[in-house]
């Protein structure tokens, strides 16, 4: 029997999902903050600098493509405890990196290791969840990668004003840990999941219309918003705002909102249906877009939190529904979960790159243009999505 809302399982298993999102996630972004002292440090420019987050991103992508078959095989549970351990103990490799190619590919492989839980998470509530419960659950695990980003970002920063990048990037390194030690204490093991043989890719998970526009929104939202951190810190550290890096990255506090956004918008997600939620958070990201262009930090700020709010309502909803629209239509949901997110990670990379040049051409005009037009993408598939047939 699957586990239903307020059960000790449900909550044993919301909470660890939880603590591992926190972990991969600051994990994953713990460069972000502290871009421009990498940028110092390693006399690299600001483009050159953002490869530290988009080689990990590319080398998560490209291990779900292992990692989400590999999961049929070996099991859920196994797979997460060993990412959130292995990525930790590479997070403190990378504070002792002694050369910019020795950080990158410590960053690459940390992004390959970190792949165990996002190519299994919602796999893993849908097999062990009552159906009833699959949106808000996966809302409250998207809110935790919220926290997570956050919680890296806002560490970083601050430790790395007053003791240095590598001590900043060590606490997040140990903060991690602690979470993965979280996670392999309360999860549970699996109690419907059945081993079967990695199946070749099916071709209705590349065909499926209503698929392959949750994976277009994934890579376009996500790639708008990795745009606009990106480029952030280099924007509040120059004038007229001439930040220090800990105030610069106060500006993440705005990711609990990403944790209440995603949470929220799985609860409306059951009620009214996800077709009419995703919409919404299309707006909701292009309008916060459009208040960062103001020369008010307050207003700055008002914007990424609405941003923020508009971004985790897209990818919570959209990253839920891929696994049980898979299933209804006879796709492995491990398969359709991996290709999401190799989709998603892609966004990342490209337009976390792309920020820096638009950034080195255009200011924050440029990004803010960058940003849109992958929003606008976003918002054109979620409207899409409401003329599919539904089956899930």
């Amino acid at each position: 029997m699957t586990y239903r809302a307020g059960e000790p399982g449900y909550r044993r298993i919301s909470l660890a999902l939880f603590a591992a999102g926190v972990a991969t996630f600051a994990s994953l972004y713990s460069t972000q903050a502290v871009l421009p002292e990498l940028s110092a440090a390693f006399h690299v420019s600001p483009a050159a600098s953002a490869w530290s987050l988009s080689l990990t991103t590319i080398g998560l992508g490209v291990a779900l493509l292992i990692t989400g078959p590999l999961s049929e095989r070996v099991g859920r549970t196994r797979l997460i405890h060993l990412s959130l351990v292995l990525s930790g103990l590479l997070g403190l490799a990378c504070a002792a990196a002694p050369t910019w190619p020795a950080l990158l590919t410590l960053r690459l492989l940390q992004g390959i290791a970190l792949a165990g839980l996002p190519a299994v998470a919602t796999a893993y509530l849908r097999e062990e969840l009552h159906p009833g419960t699959h949106a808000r659950a996966a809302g409250l695990y998207i809110g935790g990668t919220a926290l997570g980003g956050m919680a890296g970002r806002l560490t970083a920063g601050p430790v790395a004003e007053a003791y240095g990048w590598r001590s900043a990037l060590a606490a997040v390194a140990i903060i991690g840990l602690v979470c993965a030690g979280i996670a392999g204490v309360m999860l549970p093991a699996s109690r419907h999941f059945v081993a079967r043989r990695t199946r070749a890719l099916s071709a209705r998970a590349i065909t499926d219309p209503a698929l392959l526009a949750l994976y277009g929104i994934g890579a376009c939202a996500m790639g708008a918003f990795i745009a606009v951190f990106n480029a952030l810190g280099f924007r509040l550290t120059a004038a007229p705002f001439a930040l220090g890096a800990g105030a610069a990255s106060a500006v993440f506090l705005v990711y609990p909102i990403g944790s209440l956004s995603s949470a929220v918008s799985g609860r409306l997600a059951d009620r009214f249906g996800r077709r009419a939620v995703m919409p919404v958070g299309a707006v909701l990201t292009a309008a916060g877009l459009l208040l960062t262009l103001s020369g008010h930090l307050a207003v700055v700020v008002l914007g990424l939190a609405v941003l923020t709010a508009g971004f985790f309502c897209l990818h919570g909803v959209a990253s839920g529904w891929v696994p049980v629209r898979a299933h209804a239509g006879g796709v492995a949901a491990g398969q359709a979960a991996s290709l999401y997110l190799v989709a998603y990670y892609a966004g990342s990379s490209i337009a976390g790159s792309l920020a820096g040049t638009a950034w080195s051409l255009g200011g924050w005009d440029g990004v803010v243009l960058l940003s849109a037009l992958l929003i606008a993408a976003a918002g054109a598939l979620a409207l899409r999505l409401r003329k599919v047939p539904a089956i899930a």
